[in-house]
C-alpha cells in the first residue's frame, strides 16, 4: 500500500511540475492537482456521499460560505479541504480555514496549494483549529515517515484514533525541530549558557558570551559538516586511502575541509546521486568524484578539477545546475525547480563526458 501510494504521489508531483505554469486560477488548481490527490487517497470524487465540493458552511451571520471539499465517511465529515492557487503560500490563509473548521464537525482540516498540504487538528482546544499544522506533506520531498502518516487518511486506512494518537507527538516534534534548527543557525544566549555551564566554571560576562557564541557557531557547523561528509563517504562506498598516481581513478571526497562554512546538504547528496545514476550508463562509478565548496557542489571526472562534469548550485533560494557540454571553460547555469529536473539534462551530461573521452 505504502509503495503504491508513493508511486502515485510521485506521478502527481510530475504532473504538478509539468502543468503548473498553465494553471492560472484557483479553480484550475483544484481540478488539475487537488482532485487527483483526493483520488489517490482512495475517495470517489464523483460520489457526492463521499466527496462534497463547495460544501455550504454558514458562519454566524455570514450565509453561503463554502468549503472547497469535504470528505465524508459513514455520513460524517472527516476532512475539510481549503484550496489556494499553486503560487500562494499555504500558511497565509489559516484564518479562513480556521472559521470553517469551527463550524464543521470534522476533526481535521487541510490547507493546500496543490503541491504542499498542511494538516490541522484541534489539539490545543476542542473544536478550535490549532494555529500550526501537525503534519505537512510536500510532494517534492516525499519521505517514508510522511507516507505512513498520510496512509492513515486514506479511505481504507482511515482511523480517527490512530491519527489523534500520533498527531500530538507529530506537532510537538515538528515544533522542537524548528526551535532546534533556529539554535543551530543562530544560537541564543540561553542555549549558549546551557552548553558552556557544563564545562566553564567562571562567570559568563558579556564579552565571554560573545566569544562563546562564535565558538559555538563554528563547533556546530564543523560537527554537522563532518557528519554529513561521513554519511556521503559511506553512501558512495569510497575507502579512506589518500589518492596517488596508482589509484587516481578512485573517486574520493576531501574530508580535510578547513573552512567550517562548507556544509554538504542532503539535497546536494541526493542531487549528486542522480547525476551519478545518469553517468553510470557510460562510466564506471569509481571515476565519478565529488567536491564541495562554499559556492557549489562539484562533480568531477577522475577527481580532476580540469574535468568538471557539472556543478550543483543549491546554496540559495534559486537552484541551478551548471553544465559543461560546450567546454570546461564555458559553464552554463540552468535553473531547476526540483531534483527531478536534473534528469532533463541527461543529454548535456553525457555530451560533457564525451568531450573528455
Amino acid at each position: 500500500m505504502e509503495a503504491d501510494l508513493k508511486l502515485k504521489l510521485e506521478q502527481l508531483h510530475q504532473r504538478v511540475d509539468s502543468l503548473k505554469e498553465q494553471i492560472n486560477t484557483e479553480e484550475a488548481t483544484k481540478n488539475a492537482f487537488v482532485m487527483p490527490f483526493i483520488q489517490i487517497l482512495g475517495y470517489d470524487i464523483f460520489n457526492p456521499t463521499e466527496v462534497i465540493p463547495e460544501y455550504i458552511c454558514d458562519i454566524g451571520t455570514k450565509k453561503g460560505e463554502k468549503i472547497d471539499y469535504v470528505i465524508m465517511k459513514e455520513g460524517e465529515p472527516i476532512l475539510i479541504i481549503e484550496c489556494k492557487h499553486w503560487k500562494e503560500k499555504v500558511d497565509a490563509h489559516n484564518s479562513q480555514l480556521h472559521r470553517y473548521y469551527h463550524v464543521s464537525k470534522s476533526r481535521f482540516g487541510v490547507l493546500t496549494n496543490g503541491h504542499t498540504y498542511n494538516f490541522y487538528a484541534d489539539l490545543e482546544k476542542p473544536n478550535i483549529m490549532d494555529d500550526k499544522p501537525f503534519f505537512t506533506l510536500d510532494l517534492s520531498n516525499l519521505k517514508d515517515n510522511s507516507l505512513k502518516i498520510l496512509e492513515k487518511f486514506t479511505k481504507n486506512g482511515y482511523s480517527l484514533e490512530d491519527i489523534l494518537d500520533s498527531a500530538e507527538g507529530l506537532k510537538y516534534i515538528k515544533a522542537i525541530r524548528s526551535e532546534f534548527e533556529k539554535e543551530l543557525k543562530e544560537p541564543s544566549d540561553e542555549f549558549i549558557k546551557l552548553l558552556v555551564n557544563r564545562f566553564f566554571q567562571k562567570p559568563l560576562t558579556a564579552t565571554r558570551m560573545v566569544a562563546f557564541k562564535e565558538y559555538s557557531k563554528k563547533a556546530i557547523s564543523t560537527s554537522i559538516n563532518e557528519s554529513i561528509n561521513f554519511r556521503l563517504k559511506n553512501a558512495l562506498d569510497i575507502n579512506d586511502t589518500i589518492p596517488t598516481k596508482e589509484n587516481s581513478q578512485i573517486a574520493t571526497i576531501d574530508q580535510d575541509i578547513e573552512d567550517s562554512k562548507i556544509i554538504t546538504t542532503e539535497e546536494e547528496i541526493e542531487g549528486s546521486q542522480i547525476v551519478k545514476a545518469i553517468l553510470r550508463e557510460n562510466l564506471i562509478a569509481t571515476r565519478i568524484a565529488f567536491r564541495d565548496t562554499q559556492s557549489y557542489f562539484g562533480i568531477l571526472l577522475d577527481d580532476n578539477n580540469r574535468k568538471p562534469l557539472c556543478r550543483l548550485h543549491f546554496n540559495s533560494a534559486n537552484k541551478y545546475i551548471e553544465l559543461f557540454n560546450n567546454g570546461k571553460d564555458k559553464g552554463e547555469k540552468k535553473p531547476i525547480d526540483s531534483l527531478d529536473d536534473i534528469y532533463n539534462f541527461k543529454k548535456e551530461l553525457l555530451d560533457t563526458l564525451k568531450n573528455y573521452e
